[in-house]
């Protein structure tokens, strides 16, 4: 059984600001580089806020990891539709990888927004 303790609540406008912007820049930067740097901007904002902010760090963390998990379904998907018997299959794979990318990123921003921390459905354990 996990430990859970609730994630941090935002304090002040800055930090729900820099927890939106984590959120934002997966979605943001999967639809300009075609999904292949939408870790990038969770993963800089866990890097300068992760000792200054802890409800920051953890909406980024948060948002690093599903992003990962998200792009490993899009790679696993792209994979997929070298063979093919299974286009169709890789096909809804990378779809479901980035519309959850967006739809639950922008969920995410939105709450962070009002100070509420988020939890994603769906996501491995890499960063804290």
């Amino acid at each position: 059984m996990t430990n859970y303790s609730a994630p941090p609540a935002a304090g002040s406008g800055e930090s729900r600001t820099a927890a939106m912007l984590a959120h934002l820049a997966g979605p943001i930067a999967a639809a300009v580089s075609a999904g292949w740097l939408s870790i990038v901007g969770p993963l800089v904002v866990w890097l300068l806020y992760k000792d200054k902010d802890p409800f920051v760090r953890h909406q980024s963390a948060d948002a690093f990891n599903f992003q990962v998990t998200m792009w490993l379904v899009s790679v696993v998907g792209g994979l997929l539709c070298l063979t093919i018997i299974l286009i169709p299959l890789g096909l809804v794979m990378i779809i479901v990888g980035v519309l959850a990318s967006i739809i639950f990123g922008i969920i995410a921003a939105v709450q962070a927004s009002k100070g509420q921390p988020y939890r994603y459905p769906w996501k491995l354990n890499l960063l804290n």
